[in-house]
């Protein structure tokens, strides 16, 4: 009897020394999500290094995932992050465009993982609401924020002006908080968010010193005439040379305008010029004029000659000059936080994503801006690493959205998602086994007449193809073969070639409103509460 005793005790410890060593289950990751604004990929060297070096943002598709066809739901700024804060489609979420208000009463993922167990922090610009539910500190930009000594709103310290370069202000407020305020015995969202390239666009002194002397080389479309293609295309508002302001974007100062008798493109020109440009100290100042002086100097003596077509081109130049030595912060600061996670040992459990809000032309059919659904503005960089679950140096074409970011993280954090988000968790795609992710995404744009003056539209978009239906003051359809035209400059949906693959998208488009809910009624809705903000003088034209 004492053996059989023995015997158990024995096994008794041995199942209990068996599980003592059965491997720990992997603590929930930290995420870091990094989203500039108006970032297109173009200007990521890990997509295409013709216009730019960006070696630090690189740095995360080295290490972890490239998504060759992440797209936006509604490329524009305010809604774009309600659409990532919510998961859900912004006729669900109600921030439709940058004017009607965000709904409050939504659950955020920031939310969610605060209630269990995360600790969470913002840094930068949110562009709507001055207090973002769901974080334990914050420092966030009013509105579109400035580049040279911005106003912060915070949740500590209330108001505050600091001085300096935004960009570099962001990531230091950014690496404060993972260096001092961060709790080692919790997970921690740490969101990380450029004000940075939005316009316009005025980099900082290192860089603009540099970027200045640059050439860029030219878009095959930069001279488009929008051949082929319907009404939207042709009656926007985002050419460089027409549309684009003297002063604001392309840095001629007032005065200089007053002298070669250069109109203002919009009521708002000189006034942004003086706004932004007017920030800074004496000393900021006394840099910039040195150089920016010297390019106005120039501009003089050559603009009577200039024919549109070399106006065309100095605008260009003018607009990836200072563009793209925006980038160029951004770039530095990632570095810096890849570099802290890396040195104190959080980069082995942390999941770090760089994403823009939406994408950007640069020069690309003549344009500056987004909003469209063509690729320039309606695709977005995403670049992701997971150590351990992405494998290093990996891509990815399918059509995943910002739609897809709460429910990825909730589900990375073993949060089970609410019922009414209606995106899709990456974690599958990461792991190497999505291949039955969407097959399509929806978009819809609905800020119309407006600035730019985009005209509403929604469409489906697959790896090959794209339907949209440009409605409000027209009722116009446009199909575009994404492998075949690459640039977009044909509209085929006439075609009778394209007459099968019309049909199909056409259902696969209903079937789309259906699922995610959007349908005429709701579109007949927002234009009529439009009117009434547009009644109102809540409309910026």
């Amino acid at each position: 009897m004492k053996r059989a005793y023995i015997s158990l005790f024995l096994l008794g410890v041995g199942a209990l020394l068996f599980w003592s060593f059965k491997p720990q289950k992997q603590e929930r990751p930290n995420i870091v999500f990094i989203m500039s604004d108006d970032h297109a990929y173009q200007a990521i060297s890990a997509y295409s290094d013709k216009l730019l070096q960006t070696p630090n943002i690189d740095r995360i598709a080295k290490e972890g995932m490239l998504f060759t066809n992440a797209c936006v739901t509604n490329s524009i700024c305010a809604p774009s992050r309600a659409v990532i804060l919510t998961g859900k489609h912004s006729h669900l979420n109600g921030k439709v465009d940058n004017y009607f208000p965000f709904d409050t009463t939504n659950v955020t993922f920031p939310q969610l993982l605060q209630a269990n167990g995360y600790q969470t922090a913002m840094f930068g610009k949110l562009h709507f609401g001055n207090n973002p539910k769901g974080f334990d500190e914050f420092k966030i930009l009013p509105d579109q924020g400035n580049y040279y000594n911005p106003d912060f709103i915070t949740k500590k310290e209330g108001n505050i002006k600091l001085t300096g370069y935004v960009t570099d202000l962001i990531t230091s407020m950014t690496l404060n908080w993972l260096k001092n305020e961060r709790k080692k015995d919790k997970p921690f969202f740490l969101a990380y968010l450029h004000k940075a390239p939005h316009r316009e666009w005025l980099p900082a002194e290192r860089h603009y010193k540099e970027f200045i002397q640059r050439k860029f080389p030219e878009p095959a479309t930069l001279f488009d005439n929008y051949e082929g293609r319907g009404r939207a295309s042709k009656e926007q508002e985002m050419n460089l040379l027409t549309h684009m302001n003297w002063a604001g974007d392309s840095k001629i100062s007032p005065e200089n305008m007053d002298k070669l008798g250069i109109k203002e493109s919009h009521p708002y020109d000189k006034r942004n010029y003086n706004g932004t440009i007017g920030r800074m100290n004496e000393a900021q100042r006394k840099e910039w004029d040195a150089v920016y002086g010297k390019m106005n100097e120039e501009f003089i003596q050559n603009y009577p000659k200039m024919t549109q077509e070399d106006q065309m081109r100095w605008r260009y130049q003018r607009y990836m000059q200072d563009y793209l030595g925006c980038i160029a912060s951004v770039d530095e600061g990632v570095g810096e936080v890849l570099d802290f996670l890396k040195a104190n040992g959080l980069d082995k459990n942390t999941i770090v994503v760089y994403t823009s809000d939406q994408g950007f032309y640069l020069g690309e059919h003549g344009w500056f801006d987004k909003r469209f659904i063509f690729d320039e503005s309606f695709k977005t960089p995403l670049l992701v690493k997971w150590p351990g679950v992405i494998q290093a140096g990996s891509r990815n074409s399918q059509m995943v959205q910002n739609l897809d970011f709460a429910q990825t993280f909730l589900e990375a954090a073993g949060i089970k998602p609410p019922g009414d988000m209606q995106g899709e968790s990456l974690i599958p795609i990461f792991k190497g086994k999505g291949k039955n992710f969407r097959d399509a995404a929806y978009y819809h744009y609905y800020e119309y007449p407006s600035v730019h003056m985009v005209k509403r539209h929604y469409g489906i978009v697959t790896e090959q193809y794209k339907l949209v239906h440009f409605y409000y003051d027209i009722d116009e359809w446009e199909l575009y073969d994404r492998t075949n035209d690459k640039n977009e400059m044909k509209n085929v949906y006439h075609d009778p070639k394209y007459a099968v693959v019309r049909a199909e998208l056409h259902k696969k488009l209903a079937k789309l409103r259906l699922k995610y809910k959007d349908s005429e009624t709701l579109d007949k809705m927002y234009i009529e509460k439009y009117k009434e903000l547009e009644a109102q003088g809540k409309i910026f034209k």
